[in-house]
């Protein structure tokens, strides 16, 4: 019997393996040990098919051996254990192994969460704003003193840029109706596809008939609010009832769900109109899906970044009114920052999942895509509170918007260093037994790493304006310091999560079905997962409450922090759960660095000669609406959200 991948992985894991590679001399001494498969083996009676003789039996688990646990242990950087010791251990870790097989015959779908829920931090303290819509009284979001009555355009297509707030004032006051408008989108939607990618299914007849739906309600005087007949678009790991949800990811092109996510149900009755499902990279990573790559509107020829790749490349474009996406480890700040929209990402537990694809329970958070920030604070009005479902999204959290909310009394703070000039570029130097082909690689890392210098130096100009534009506000900025823990080595937490969620593609095989198979793809990092002990994991968590209390005692003395939307902060403040608004911060000039031949997909900061670059504000826990309001407040002086790309 020939020993495969899954008895090779079964017989390492039950060792409690870590390693970032698949050891070949571990295969090995698995496959010498390897036994014939006794009859009465649990692993073979769970997968057996009941009363089917032909059903064909998995391969027998190899022994565990002495030598096993050695390789094992050194992978794993614990031990040496000694020979009485490994004895010992025989039997536990044969029938620690053999519980694996009842665990996976199991067959968990993706939306099985864990039996733990994670809080980042204390229940939320209410806001001290006002709602900025309540009942039936438009007049709190429709101010014309100043600008008169809003009229339409002759010509439709020219509110594709339009602000969710104006669009709404002309549905309220019978300027546009929904099925216009919806129509002018979609004919934009079916328009630019074709060039940047970003539609998966478009909705047209459920659109139309909701559209249709409210103009009616409006007629009848029954008015949902702010986001009543606006169009608007949701990232394809978003349950629709009967349509495909793809995840954006081979294999799974077909998959329907019989309920809508949370979020769609609650955007249904305000009113809004789906028009379509957006891509993402395949199971939430980067912007290449099954069906290509999605593509940014300011650069075609480079992707717009991920995963929420649809999601802003369809703002951008002006092909909705707004979108949702979801971030678990940059997947809103990445494609706003590449496509110029603003994000939202909210506190975590500050919006329910439910019906949304599961990567990492303890990460993942959904939140608006739009071109202002007032559009995203009207969107999570809609969105956010308990369903009753998701354990992580509490009864206690809560978000009042006021535009008007007097931001002079926060506290803004800045992580000066990230602001400070970089340092300079150190290069690999040749060594003196080099060979041709090592200097080869060193040539062509030392030119990547100075091309990455440069850029970088480059776009430090646009972060400095921020603090110039910021201190014409008449803010007062306090330094602050990003808390000094491992942040990176966190990150396997949201990996052997994601692992566990998708556990059968990598036991089946069926990961081979995925678009990406690249070393930091993941289908590897699944892989590389299984080999994650679970005491790790527990650690790593206990480090993970260092930073989510050092970040509450931060957010003590400051009540937003001004940052660079790269850097180790996207990392850390996913962790802690922290949210974020991401804004666009101008136009790269025609002096800007060329950007890359290819774009790998690692960075957020290669495109060139008129492409946007952004800034990002953090807030504390649950105190989205003070962030939001002071992101307003900066995008009110600066203006950058009204730049759109030329796409004819």
């Amino acid at each position: 019997m020939t020993l495969n991948r899954r008895a090779f992985l079964s017989a390492c894991t039950s060792a409690g393996i870590a390693s970032p590679l698949m050891p070949g001399i571990l295969y090995t001494l698995a496959a010498q040990a390897q036994e014939p498969a006794p009859s009465t083996s649990p692993g073979a009676s769970l997968a057996a098919k009941p009363n089917s003789a032909a059903a064909p039996k998995p391969p027998a688990l190899p022994k565990v051996t002495p030598e096993m646990i050695d390789r094992a242990a050194e992978l794993a950087g614990v031990g040496p254990f000694t020979d009485a010791e490994k004895k010992m251990m025989l039997d536990g870790l044969s029938e620690q192994r053999d519980a694996y097989a009842e665990i996976r015959a199991l067959k968990l779908e993706n939306d099985v969460p864990p039996a733990y829920v994670f809080h980042p931090g204390p229940p939320a303290k209410p806001a001290e704003s006002s709602v900025v819509f309540e009942g039936t009284t438009p007049q709190l979001i429709f101010d014309d003193e100043e600008s008169g009555e809003p009229q339409a355009p002759e010509n439709l297509e020219d509110l594709a840029f339009a602000s969710v707030l104006e669009l709404a004032n002309l549905i309220f006051r019978r300027k546009i109706t929904s099925v216009a408008l919806t129509q002018m989108y979609i004919d934009r939607l079916k328009r630019y596809d074709a060039k940047l990618h970003f539609v998966i299914t478009l909705l047209e007849d459920r659109a139309m008939a909701q559209a249709k739906a409210a103009d009616e309600d409006l007629e009848n005087g029954l008015y949902h609010g702010p986001l009543h007949g606006i169009p608007w678009g949701a990232k394809d790991l978003l349950a629709v009832k009967d349509y495909p949800t793809t995840w954006g990811a081979g294999g799974f092109e077909q998959q329907t769900f019989k309920e809508d996510a949370t979020v769609v149900q609650r955007l249904d009755a305000a009113g809004a109109v789906l028009v379509a499902k957006f891509s993402l990279g395949a199971l939430a990573m980067g912007d290449k899906w099954f069906g290509g790559r999605t593509r940014n509107p300011w650069n075609p020829d480079q992707g717009s970044s991920g995963s929420s790749a649809g999601s802003a490349s369809a703002v951008a474009a002006g092909c909705v009114g707004f979108a949702l996406g979801s971030e678990t480890l940059g997947s809103i700040s990445s494609p706003s920052t590449r496509c110029g929209t603003t994000g939202l990402r909210p506190s975590f537990g500050m919006v329910p999942r439910t019906g949304a694809m599961a990567l990492s329970w303890t990460m993942d958070k959904l939140g608006p895509i739009c071109r202002s920030v007032e559009d995203c604070a009207l969107v999570l009005d809609v969105i956010h509170g308990p369903d009753g479902k998701d354990l992580s999204a509490g009864a206690s959290v809560d978000f009042h918007w006021n535009p008007d909310f007097d931001w002079r009394s926060l506290r803004i703070g800045y992580f000066k260093t990230d602001f400070d000039p970089l340092p300079p570029l150190e290069l690999k130097e040749a060594a003196s037994n080099e060979t041709l082909e090592e200097a080869k690689k060193r040539e062509d890392a030392n030119a990547t790493a100075q091309d990455e210098y440069t850029r970088r130096t480059y776009d430090k100009k646009y972060e400095q304006a921020a603090l110039d534009a910021l201190a014409k506000m008449g803010v007062n900025l306090i330094p602050v310091e990003l808390p000094k823990l491992p942040w990176d080595a966190m990150v396997p937490l949201l990996t052997a999560e994601a692992a566990a969620a998708f556990d059968d593609l990598t036991m089946s095989g069926r990961d081979k079905l995925l678009t990406e198979q690249g070393p930091e793809d993941w289908p590897n990092d699944f892989r590389i997962a299984r080999f994650y002990p679970a005491v790790e994991y527990i650690q790593a968590n206990r480090a993970r409450t260092l930073g989510v209390r050092q970040f509450a005692k931060l957010f003590e003395k400051v009540d937003v922090i001004v940052t660079p939307s790269t850097d180790e902060q996207l990392i850390a403040t996913n962790l802690t759960g922290n949210p974020a608004v991401i804004l666009p911060n101008g136009l790269r000039g025609s002096d800007a660095p060329p950007p890359p031949a290819v774009d790998d997909g690692d960075h957020d900061d290669i495109g060139g000669p008129g492409t946007p670059v952004s800034i990002t504000f953090l807030g504390a826990l649950y105190q989205d609406a003070k962030l939001a309001a002071f992101a307003h407040a900066y995008q009110q002086t600066t203006g950058f959200e009204k730049l759109h790309p030329k796409l004819d």
